[in-house]
């Protein structure tokens, strides 16, 4: 109980460990902001779509449950003023792996609700443009 009570006095002062974590990472911030733009390439925010970005934040990145609405609030507030192109540039720097993962993580959002929409496919092809990526490399195995 107490130690309860001293985490969440910590988190008050400090603020959510999820949010700073991803606050303190541009590449981990750039990557949620585009994986939360393809959720939105549709219209619309799926279950299945949330279930996913929540999946792959907690078991790729990290970040714990009860962090992850901290976190897309976070992208919420401060994201606008970082768009698609500035968030993919951070990528483009970084080894093939990496941005071969961003794509496949794009590419499970995209198809999390069983419908790829026409908007998630240009942005995923952009995407994939921008970053070098074959589509084929999305749907190999990760090495």
């Amino acid at each position: 109980m107490a130690s309860g009570l001293l985490a969440q006095i910590r988190s008050i002062f400090e603020g959510d460990a999820g949010v700073r974590k991803v606050a303190d990472d541009p590449v981990l911030s750039a990557e949620l902001l585009l994986l939360f733009r393809m959720i939105l390439a549709d219209g619309e925010a799926s279950e299945n779509e949330m279930a996913t970005f929540r999946r792959i934040c907690r078991d790729a990145f990290g970040i714990a449950e009860e962090s992850i609405d901290p976190v897309i609030e976070y992208l919420n507030e401060f994201g606008y003023e970082t768009n698609g192109s500035q968030a993919i540039a951070v990528f483009q720097e970084l080894d093939v792996e990496r941005r071969k993962l961003l794509a496949r993580h794009m590419a499970e959002i995209a198809k999390a609700d069983a419908k790829l929409a026409e908007n998630e496919v240009k942005l995923l092809r952009r995407s994939l443009d921008l970053l070098g990526i074959s589509p084929v490399d999305v749907v190999k195995p990760a090495s």
